[in-house]
């Protein structure tokens, strides 16, 4: 099995992720319910973890919040900084996880830049919208369906001018590039633990510069005698019981990163990228290519029938995600909605010789190309 759908999950975890796992299923108890070692131990273990996000992300450890998913810390983040009615510009790549919550939040928005791979179309349409002084802005580092790296840097720095408050989706992004919490400037930024930070499915994290509004109340082990939660971070953020066993597996992951490093890791993934389309456009094939192209690419089709390509590429063992990929607005932009696409996303493990066997896999599945 050749697997190329890391945009939803790395399948493959180095090894140390799976024994930093189960030595904490093994030797540790619930941290800051308890003195006593197993106890004491879990709760060194999870500090290590908001140590080692800090270093990767240029924060405070206290800023950490860990939450189940990214769609978590969005909703964390959203739910903070917009009320109902209140003005919200979003980029034209938004996933569910980002206008879901805010369709249900009752917020007005504002769509701001639709062209695919062209940061200038974005950062005009981004600056129109940004001087009409919105509540908030959301935008994604990455968009999952076509691999297009916004120009973050810059989106951020215009929203710094304009006293708009900002929340980074870094979904795709986070372990494959440089996300710099601190030089941003983000109210928050969400991301999960279980693709570019190759932890477990079921953690994330949530960065956060202010106070978030918890969607949980609950126990954090700290002013227990009190029935709000507390007014500091991370425990406002927490309720209950975390999931040491997958934060543990989440350090270790992200401790991997740190040693390859973020650009490494990133630059492999876009010359996989790169190569794939090379391939499929020999073969005629319309694909969804352009400059600063991360590791994930979308193409059709000559059908326009994704889904039972992507079942004959499965018995061809390459493991392909087809449909919509719960973003429609991003394919509204490009104009796929009808269709969705078939979406290559590589990881940090993908060879040479897998991206071989997809293009040969591809003249199979295609033999008369486009």
């Amino acid at each position: 099995m050749i697997y190329l759908d890391n945009g939803a999950t790395t399948l493959h975890k180095p090894p140390e992720v799976r024994a930093a796992v189960n030595r904490a299923m093994a030797r540790y108890a619930n941290p800051g319910r308890g003195g006593y070692p197993a106890a004491m131990e879990a709760a060194g273990a999870v500090y290590r973890c908001r140590e080692t996000a800090a270093k990767l992300f240029r924060c405070k450890p206290e800023q950490v919040v860990f939450t189940m998913n990214c769609t978590h810390g969005l909703n964390m983040a959203i739910n903070t900084l917009v009320m109902p009615g209140d003005t919200v510009v979003i980029s034209g790549f938004e996933h569910n996880a980002v206008t879901r919550p805010l369709h249900f939040r009752g917020a007005r928005v504002q769509v701001a830049g639709r062209r695919l791979f062209d940061p200038g179309d974005t950062l005009a349409c981004f600056e129109k919208a940004l001087r009409e002084r919105p509540t908030a802005a959301v935008f994604t580092h990455v968009s999952n369906v076509f691999g297009y790296c916004l120009p973050v840097e810059e989106l951020a720095a215009m929203c710094r001018q304009y006293e708009v408050p900002f929340i980074l989706d870094a979904a795709q992004s986070a372990g494959s590039r440089v996300v710099d919490f601190e030089a941003l400037g983000a109210e928050f930024i969400a991301m999960p633990g279980h693709k570019g930070l190759l932890g477990p499915q079921g953690t994330g994290l949530l960065l956060c510069r202010r106070l978030p509004e918890p969607l949980m109340q609950g126990g954090t082990g700290s002013l227990s005698a009190q029935q709000e939660m507390p007014d500091f971070l991370p425990d406002r953020g927490e309720a209950g019981t975390q999931n040491v066993p997958g934060i543990c597996g989440l350090e270790a992951g992200m401790r991997h990163v740190l040693k390859r490093g973020p650009g490494v890791i990133g630059r492999g993934e876009a010359r996989q990228t790169q190569r794939a389309a090379r391939g499929l456009q020999n073969l005629g094939l319309r694909i969804f290519c352009g400059p600063g192209q991360t590791g994930t690419l979308s193409f059709l089709p000559p059908d326009g029938d994704c889904e039972e390509a992507s079942r004959r590429f499965a018995r061809h063992g390459i493991c392909l995600r087809a449909g919509l990929h719960c973003a429609p607005l991003a394919h509204e932009s490009a104009g796929t909605l009808d269709t969705g696409t078939l979406r290559l996303s590589f990881g940090p493990d993908t060879s040479d010789a897998q991206t071989a066997a997809f293009l040969r896999a591809a003249a199979g599945v295609f033999p008369d190309g486009a």
